[in-house]
């Protein structure tokens, strides 16, 4: 798994990039936490994950409640069609703000 990390303006991007399960999980969490402080703006880019697993799932719901309760606003985009369909499936996508692009995701965040 490979995590790339920049900002624009108050948003921080997270890229990932290859399986999200339960091997990975937690060095990615280890290094996303630090970023979730009060009213932080996040954008999850998923674009290049090819995998995610059970583990992968609690992963993005532990996210989505951390940075919620700290007031802050997490946003996925660019889901593949089979990691899209996992989130929907187990009903995890509800709980997500989805941008099919890193654009539309930033200009969402941005724009609230």
């Amino acid at each position: 798994m490979k995590i790339d990390f920049h900002s624009q303006d108050d948003i921080t991007i997270v890229t990932l990039s290859g399986e999200l399960n339960g091997r990975t999980v937690p060095d990615v969490q280890a290094q996303l936490m630090p970023y979730i402080q009060p009213g932080c703006k996040i954008v999850l880019d998923l674009r290049h994950v090819t995998y995610m697993s059970s583990a992968g799932l609690r992963f993005m719901l532990l996210i989505h409640r951390q940075t919620t309760n700290q007031g802050g606003r997490v946003v996925i985009t660019g889901l593949s069609e089979w990691v899209e369909d996992t989130m929907s499936i187990t009903g995890f996508l509800d709980f997500f703000e989805v941008y099919d692009s890193l654009e539309t995701g930033v200009e969402a965040v941005r724009q609230n």
